[in-house]
């Protein structure tokens, strides 16, 4: 895949000025992470919210009202669920913002978990199965997903750090649309390394 093919998306972002230098380097999708047992949980509204990037809300089995009181507050463009959200859930949410939802992969049997979501979120994104729900700084192996034979787009997550640009050039699948990059990049959780992120994209 290349540069111009993909959707980068950083997650956990939580600093004004470090949002403001992210959207300059040209991310293309930018999340704030709404768990509150994250170490990136957004506690308080940054100062500088995303204007050219597409804002990313990430919720893990959040109530129903809480997650339209934040889509409407930070005027999100997508929600991404990383929980055990049932496709009911997701009906009673959607509505103005596209859903992504995310599943935990380590083998191709968990692929199976896509099933009953097709055909109602926008995008599923595909992460390590870890010991937390994500930033596990981990990678799974990407050859199961050649058994993912879905119509729905997903990015691809977890572990991606600053080496990686060649095996993701290299990486071909019809659906897989983009990246999602978080804590290898990091100096600190919600703190993002502009030099290493502009050093990886211009590599791409």
């Amino acid at each position: 895949m290349k540069r111009e093919e993909l959707v980068i998306k950083v997650c956990g972002m939580r600093e004004a000025d470090n949002i403001h230098e992210m959207e300059a380097l040209g991310v293309d999708w930018l999340g704030l992470i709404f768990w509150p047992k994250s170490s990136r949980y957004v506690s308080e509204r940054p100062d500088y919210l995303p204007q050219h990037a597409k804002r990313v809300g990430v919720f893990v089995d959040e109530a129903v009202d809480t997650v339209k009181k934040k889509a409407d507050a930070y005027a999100l463009d997508l929600i991404q669920l990383h929980g055990s959200e049932s496709p009911d859930y997701i009906r009673a949410i959607k509505a103005s913002c596209s859903i992504i939802k995310a599943f935990s992969i380590a083998t191709a049997d968990d692929l199976t978990q896509t099933k009953d979501y097709e055909g109602l979120v926008d995008y599923f994104l595909f992460d390590t199965k870890g010991s937390s729900v994500g930033g596990n700084g981990v990678q799974f192996n990407w050859n199961v997903l050649k058994d993912y034979h879905g119509q729905t787009p997903f990015l691809l997550s977890g572990g991606i750090g600053p080496d990686d640009a060649q095996r993701i050039q290299a990486f071909t699948h019809p659906q897989c649309i983009g990246i999602d990059l978080n804590s290898r990049f990091e100096l600190s959780p919600g703190l993002k390394d502009i030099n290493k992120l502009k050093q990886f994209i211009q590599v791409l």
